[in-house]
């Protein structure tokens, strides 16, 4: 039995007999390189797991989004919620995103669910479509292990999106799917996440490498790893979330890092005075430039008041400095610059590797691999032990 055959025969109960009903599948994600990086632009290598997230939806006569978990109740949370659709998606004119967030996210207990009303909200916000007709039963189940790092909330986002596009006939190719899971992630759910991981879920393939830049959505390639090479990962137990505070104050740390940069370069004249020569992306400052140039100019920690008061805000459209919380600047900045140069490193040994067979070359990509766990361990504090 496949995992959709086990997801339909799970979900039967919760759906009414002899209705139609829409299913969309989307897998986890494995980050082979590169991963946090996406949101300062850079170059990452991801690919999708076996495992998946599944979501059914069946219409309803009436005007309620009901939507059911079938794995909630294991983490102590709700396992069903229902809202008026008309209190997310009023007829007329879509409510501010933060309004939507309040009402998803107010109880705990159910805030799981943002990630699949959400598509709703956003379907109408983004002018996808006007309304909706009717309300809809949601059911959804996953393979795909909570908090483990793998993309389970993309996975959800995504497979929501395609069942919804689907039940609506809407016409949405992979890549806008992907900008529109990020979208419900960032602005319904309040996750500060890239798009890597919406664009993996739903473009990646089996056993194949998606490479992407993140500029924002730039697809490299999509080519099958080389003859013997796998990529696996260990499910150490620890959970992990894309909206806990280190990780949004790792990313605030590396747009400072770029705020900084571009001051100097404004300030000595080689730009003009509203001039980015990056582009808003800190992971295109050339890694050789980064160290002799800027490497000793970014404060090892700064405190946001005191980078507010100097720099006003970032370009980030996600995170916003708080006065009170210190930024390991230097450190964020230096990671996501020199991880941006090897992941080039860790892409040309792989393809060095298959056109010649030569051992040296996956040795070459390993320990491109480690130097960048090392980094995001020590440079931007996001490692675990266990790990």
């Amino acid at each position: 039995m496949d995992d959709t055959a086990r997801f339909l025969a799970r979900c039967r109960a919760w759906l009414e007999p002899g209705q139609s009903v829409t299913i969309g599948r989307a897998p986890g994600r494995l980050d082979a390189f590169g991963g946090v990086i996406d949101y300062t632009g850079g170059t990452v290598c991801e690919m999708p797991l076996a495992i998946a997230t599944h979501a059914a939806i069946q219409p309803r006569a009436d005007r309620q989004l009901r939507i059911v978990s079938l794995e909630a109740a294991e983490h102590g949370l709700a396992t069903e919620v229902t809202w008026e659709l008309d209190q997310l998606v009023p007829p007329g004119a879509p409510l501010p995103y933060e309004d939507v967030r309040a009402e998803l996210t107010a109880d705990p207990a159910t805030a799981w669910a943002a990630y699949v009303a959400g598509a709703w909200a956003v379907l109408a916000t983004e002018g996808e479509i006007p309304g909706f007709a009717t309300g809809a039963s949601v059911v959804i189940g996953s393979e795909v292990p909570f908090g483990a790092g793998v993309s389970s909330s993309a996975a959800v986002e995504i497979a929501t999106l395609y069942a919804l596009a689907a039940h609506l006939a809407l016409n949405l190719d992979g890549q806008r799917l992907a900008h529109l899971g990020q979208r419900v992630e960032n602005r319904v759910v309040g996750a500060p996440c890239g798009l890597m991981d919406q664009l993996t879920v739903a473009l990646g393939r089996r056993d194949s490498l998606l490479v992407i830049r993140c500029q924002p959505d730039q697809v490299v390639a999509n080519e099958p790893l080389p003859p013997g090479v796998r990529v696996g990962a260990i499910h150490t137990g620890v959970k992990h979330a894309v909206g806990g505070s280190h990780y949004t104050q790792a990313r605030c740390a590396a747009f400072m890092g770029h705020r900084i940069i571009v001051d100097r370069l404004r300030g000595i004249g080689t730009c003009g005075p509203d001039d980015d020569p990056f582009e808003g992306y800190l992971a295109r400052v050339p890694s050789r430039e980064f160290n002799t140039c800027y490497a000793a100019l970014l404060p090892e920690t700064i405190g946001g008041a005191a980078f507010l008061a100097r720099y006003g805000a970032t370009v980030d459209p996600v995170t916003q400095v708080e006065p009170g919380v210190d930024y390991r600047v230097a450190a964020a900045a230096r990671h996501h610059v020199l991880d941006n140069a090897r992941a080039a490193e860790f892409i040309e040994a792989l393809a060095s590797y298959g056109r010649t067979a030569e051992p040296v070359f996956l040795k070459q990509a390993g320990e491109a691999m480690l130097a960048g766990h090392a980094g995001y361990r020590d440079d931007l504090g996001l490692g675990a032990d266990e790990a």
